[in-house]
């Protein structure tokens, strides 16, 4: 147990986060005075003090009452170009106990002070501003304490996303439509899934209301512009190719074929792509799909819950090729259950073989909701340095490739505090990842459990719309979903 206590500030979540960092797992427990810190364990102060008109932020780390780490930070000295007090006191907070916590555990922390999930936004603000690369590279490395390695990352990454980004526009949308089905419910997943199991006999309302959803959304978006179209889940293909097909076709109605830049259909699991999805798809001119292997080893797919093998995977890619689907990208996860750096060789090297257009790599995150979590201790996972090299890993096999990276994001329950990273070919990024990911971009979200998310560039804000998690009230409360999205996207257009 770690005991926390705040003077003069509330910067709590950021302090719980990052305490989290360097001790993942502990139990911090926020308390009211100093009387009531423990004589033994560890015990954290952070204060904000203004010493003579001037603020500082102070943090001291006690073990066993005895004072063990001591960091000060000068919030005049910060500077990240955020025009905000507040934002640099909050920054100068979160480097002192940085720097009192590195001391005391001597861990490595590649993403410094960020806890946040899209650290990319910080570039894109900074480029905003007419920044250059050079300050931009000491604002990450020295004011949030990135590695050199991960602030050259996501300026380059950044940098990448220019053009499919800027200019913003408020009547420039991306459709997502949620098929919140699946044949089962991987070992790690927290989504609001459906196995076929118990569910298959909603299949068919579910799409006649999603349908209808599809169609308000075309009243509700007259004057904007569809950029890109993301079918996602759960397992899209695990309902009939006809089912799917009916869906795509009111995409079309409702929108325009020639309109839409970019249309991905997560065909996801190897077991639920037939030969007849995969044409279904072609014939319907999807131009990108993703079969997600997640791993190359049998017996980690075994362990997951996945009803397929290694073989399965090559011989759908495969298809998928034969087929003519001209982008394809792959999942993949480092971390799962008994894999090292063995075991991801093993799956870049079969991956490599395959060459897709896109790969995504996952850090396996252990999230609330998932079977994970509470079962974590039969489970024999690896250590933060062993996900290290995993992933580098896959940063060398990437560059053999021919791969690049054009998006990046980051969970709260990462194993070993590292990211997600979506790779490319030249000129085949997904536009779709990264107008989710940078959130300069409105996405209307259709279906059960799909969030909209309206932004008003003019005030750099998003407002959220989340739909129903369950799929009754779904499809019972469909008119009422309708309605709060209309509102906000009416908003949006008279701002």
């Amino acid at each position: 147990m770690i005991k926390v206590l705040l003077n003069n500030h509330e910067v709590k979540n950021d302090v719980f986060e990052l305490i989290r960092v360097f001790f993942p797992g502990e139990e911090i427990i926020l308390l009211e005075n100093v009387d009531k810190l423990s004589k033994d364990g560890l015990s954290i102060i952070s204060s904000l003090e203004n010493l003579n008109g001037k603020l500082y932020s102070n943090t001291e780390v006690y073990r066993d009452n005895n004072l063990i780490s001591q960091y000060q930070e000068d919030i005049d000295l910060i500077k990240i170009y955020r025009d905000s007090i507040e934002k640099d006191i909050r920054i100068g907070i979160k480097k002192s106990l940085f720097n009192a916590l590195k001391e005391v555990t001597d861990r490595e922390i590649p993403w410094g002070i960020l806890t946040g999930i899209r650290p990319v936004k910080i570039v894109h603000e900074l480029l905003s501003k007419g920044i250059g690369d050079k300050e931009i590279i000491r604002v990450l490395t020295e004011e949030y304490k990135l590695y050199d390695s991960k602030a050259k990352l996501i300026l380059d990454i950044g940098k990448r996303q220019i053009g499919h980004i800027y200019p913003l526009n408020k009547h420039r949308f991306s459709l997502y439509i949620s098929i919140p089905f699946c044949p089962t419910r991987c070992l790690y997943c927290s989504f609001p899934t459906l196995p076929l199991g118990r569910f298959k006999n909603y299949i068919e309302e579910y799409v006649s209301k999603l349908i209808y959803e599809i169609k308000s959304i075309k009243k509700l978006t007259e004057g904007m512009e569809i950029n890109t179209v993301y079918i996602g889940g759960g397992t899209p293909t695990a309902i009939p190719p006809k089912e799917l097909e009916k869906i795509i076709q009111e995409v079309y109605n409702s929108f325009g074929e020639k309109n839409i830049k970019e249309f991905t259909v997560e065909a996801g699991r190897p077991d639920t792509i037939t030969e007849e999805y995969l044409r279904v798809l072609n014939k319907n001119k999807i131009n990108r799909i993703s079969i997600n292997p997640q791993t190359m080893n049998n017996n980690t797919l075994k362990l997951i819950g996945r009803q397929h093998s290694a073989e399965d995977i090559i011989k759908t890619y495969n298809l998928a090729k034969e087929i003519g689907f001209p982008i394809i990208n792959m999942d993949l996860i480092v971390g799962l259950p008994s894999e090292g750096v063995i075991e991801i060789q093993k799956t870049l090297g079969e991956i490599k073989k395959l060459d897709p257009e896109n790969l995504t790599v996952h850090t396996l995150s252990i999230k609330r909701g998932s079977k994970f979590i509470n079962t974590l201790e039969e489970y024999d996972l690896e250590s933060q340095d062993t996900i290290g090299n995993m992933l580098e890993e896959t940063i060398t096999y990437s560059k053999e490739m021919g791969l690049i990276p054009y998006y990046l994001y980051r969970q709260k329950q990462i194993l070993g505090n590292f990211e997600n990273i979506g790779y490319a070919k030249p000129n085949m990024e997904c536009i779709y990842n990264i107008a989710i990911m940078e959130e300069k971009e409105t996405i209307i979200g259709a279906g059960m459990g799909a969030v909209s998310k309206v932004f008003f560039p003019e005030e750099n804000r998003l407002e959220r719309v989340p739909n129903f998690r369950d799929i009754k009230e779904y499809i019972e409360r469909i008119e009422e979903q309708i309605k709060n999205k209309e509102k906000v996207v009416k908003d949006l257009l008279l701002s």
